[in-house]
């Protein structure tokens, strides 16, 4: 079994006090994630979400966050895949951005919706033709048998749909995380690391300090 345990390295680039916080949870990831973006940061919107379904099993996978804004974090995926089954059943569900260079994370906590169709058609629309196809065909989370045949129906739909749109089918669309919780993290020196939380109470943020 391999040893793990001296792989350690520690943190210290920055603190992170109450002062220096944005009074909303929104503006603060926006300083951050854009910090990222400048510094050419790899996937900077990768996050991985949370879901569970009603039994509260649990599952975890990297996604892309492809917008933002005051009402929430959006992603797009198969409503028929794992995630889209899990958020059917439990609308409950937690986002991890890590963004290692600077020694940050941040943890979102909210309630997951269905975005609306006008939304998820104007995303399908601005998609690669490649992934649309993809999008298409993929029976997301499901065994695939064969793979050849796959792969062959791709290259089928390609030339099929090579001079014609393809529209957004109904299995396939956004999602809207409304968040309710977040907590800033970034690493301190001998592990005294800063944790701060924003809360919704009263329909305001309140900012809390957590131990390491």
């Amino acid at each position: 079994m391999a040893n793990l345990n001296d792989i350690r390295r520690d943190f210290g680039l920055s603190h992170l006090e109450e002062s220096d916080l944005a009074r909303d949870p929104i503006q603060q990831f926006e300083l951050w994630i854009q910090e990222a973006i400048q510094s050419n940061v790899k996937d900077p919107n990768g996050m991985a979400l949370a879901t569970a379904d009603a039994k509260g099993r649990v599952s975890v996978r990297m996604m892309l966050l492809k917008y933002f804004d005051q009402n929430g974090f959006v992603f797009f995926t198969n409503y028929e895949s794992l995630k889209g089954r899990m958020v059917a059943e439990n609308p409950h569900a937690s986002l991890l951005f890590w963004w290692p260079d600077f020694e940050r994370q941040v943890r979102v906590e909210g309630l997951i919706e269905k975005l609306d169709q006008k939304h998820s058609d104007e995303y399908f629309n601005e998609r690669l033709f490649e992934s649309n196809i993809a999008a298409l065909l993929s029976k997301q989370s499901r065994v695939l048998s064969d793979k050849q045949a796959f792969i062959d129906e791709v290259e089928q739909a390609r030339k099929e749909f090579h001079s014609k749109p393809i529209l957004r089918p109904d299995y396939w669309g956004g999602y809207i995380l409304k968040p309710h919780y977040f907590e800033f993290w970034q690493g301190g020196t001998q592990r005294l690391h800063d944790r701060l939380v924003y809360q919704m109470k009263n329909d305001r943020w309140s900012i809390t300090r957590l131990y390491p």
